[in-house]
């Protein structure tokens, strides 16, 4: 274990100290293990399963995947490139708003083209690989993404009344993945983003969205440093505190910055830079405390969240491919080969699957394999008769459309609970021990 640090230095006047964000290193093969949940997902090519955001993390983090690693981007640019850069347009998604950590729509788009947030991982993708769009192909990539966003400005509206399509997640992050390739956008553009700051729009159901804020202060960092925008600069500046200082508030008692799942990408952002008249470092070593207990308990399994993390604990962030480092030297990640023993082949566990908000309300309990996954537990429901659920895919994982026949509007989510009131807070969770309700 590294040991513990906080740093003091002067900035500006005489007596005005600030802190930074700083992480102690962690055991290497606490990383490695992580890292390692990873390694599967790489084998799953299909369009579906490919996610841009595995490649980011990896290549901000202290390990790789050495070949695999490379054929994974290749997979990338194959994918992205067939289905993106061939039309001459990509219709915005109109679907629901879902409470996901990215903000993540894909369920409306059925036929499968990326969508804003999809397209501007793809960029950070390239940009963790050290390339630049400045070819024809990197052109209408960038013309794509600019499109998108003015689309979803328009949406937002001249008065600020409306709502971006997708979400102000995707929106923060699109700014600032054209940001990191040092692609200036308009300062109208900005502006939205900044208003949504300046009058916490970047709120859901009246509590802050740490993941929102932290990804637009992840893209005001870039901006502020790469003065891009330079007649917004003040205005950057200002709201990137302000940013700051509402996660910081947002921390809980046991150490989170909103929830486990939302402090990877909130470290990030504080990480960046120092700040004067709070306790920066106190705050990101209990923030690191919770988060090694976290990954324990064994919370970690969704790749999104798994890849937002792992460059934390490298002292890394999505700001750092301003100027990426592609030689950095990282450990070879090697698979695990998982044996299951007789015991754990034949447990299985009985699942109570309860639907409240459909008339008749349904309840029943499934009996299913130790270790299965709320998916798995669905699909068997769906198999036993009266009960029905749909899925679309997306960054996180399988994201649930419709339960019992009824799909979710605009706006509108599936919220999963574990009994009595826990919120399931990766979506469909990797594994299922105890009664679930939706």
């Amino acid at each position: 274990m590294g040991r513990l640090m906080v740093l003091l230095f002067l900035l500006g006047s005489p007596g005005a100290l600030a802190e930074i964000c700083e992480i102690p290193n962690v055991d290497s093969k606490l990383v490695e293990r992580l890292g390692q949940r990873l390694l599967p997902w790489m084998d799953q090519l299909s369009q579906e399963h490919l996610n841009p955001s595995i490649y980011v993390g990896l290549r901000l983090s202290s390990v790789q995947a050495g070949d695999k690693e490379a054929f994974y981007l290749h997979s990338l640019k194959l994918n992205y490139q067939q289905n993106l850069l061939g039309l001459t347009r990509v219709a915005l998604s109109y679907g629901s708003v879902v409470n996901w950590s990215t903000g993540s729509n894909d369920h409306s788009d059925r036929e499968a083209k990326p969508t804003m947030g999809q397209l501007a991982l793809y960029m950070l993708a390239l940009r963790a690989n050290c390339e630049l769009a400045r070819s024809h192909k990197g052109d209408k990539l960038v013309s794509q993404l600019k499109r998108f966003l003015e689309d979803e400005k328009n949406a937002i509206g001249h008065n600020h009344k409306g709502h971006p399509h997708t979400s102000y997640y995707q929106y923060g992050l699109s700014i600032l993945a054209l940001c990191v390739h040092q692609k200036r956008v308009h300062d109208r553009v900005v502006g939205k983003l900044l208003h949504a700051v300046e009058h916490d729009r970047h709120l859901h159901q009246d509590h802050l969205s740490v993941d929102t804020a932290a990804m637009a202060g992840l893209a005001f960092t870039c901006l502020e440093r790469s003065n891009l925008n330079p007649d917004l600069r003040n205005r950057i500046t200002l709201a990137l505190r302000t940013v700051r200082e509402k996660i910081l508030k947002a921390q809980t008692s046991e150490g989170h910055f909103g929830n486990v799942y939302s402090s990877p990408l909130a470290l990030q952002l504080l990480m960046t830079s120092p700040m004067r008249g709070v306790q920066l470092g106190k705050a990101c070593l209990k923030a690191r405390a919770a988060l090694l207990a976290s990954l324990q308990d064994g919370a970690f399994q969704n790749v999104l969240m798994i890849s937002q993390l792992l460059p934390v604990l490298n002292h890394k962030s999505y700001v750092d491919l301003i100027s990426p480092d592609c030689l950095a030297p990282r450990a070879m990640l090697e698979p695990v080969m998982e044996t299951l023993s007789q015991t754990q082949v034949s447990e299985v566990i009985r699942v109570t699957l309860k639907v409240p908000s459909v008339l008749p309300p349904y309840r029943h309990s499934i009996t299913v394999p130790a270790g299965s996954s709320l998916e798995d537990v669905l699909k068997k429901a769906q198999e036993l008769g009266g009960f029905m659920y749909g899925t679309q895919s997306s960054l996180l994982g399988p994201y649930l459309t419709s339960v019992m026949g009824k799909e979710v509007g605009k706006r509108e989510f599936w919220q999963l609970l574990r009994a009595p009131d826990t919120p399931l807070l990766q979506g469909l969770p990797p594994y299922i021990t105890e009664e679930t309700s939706l």
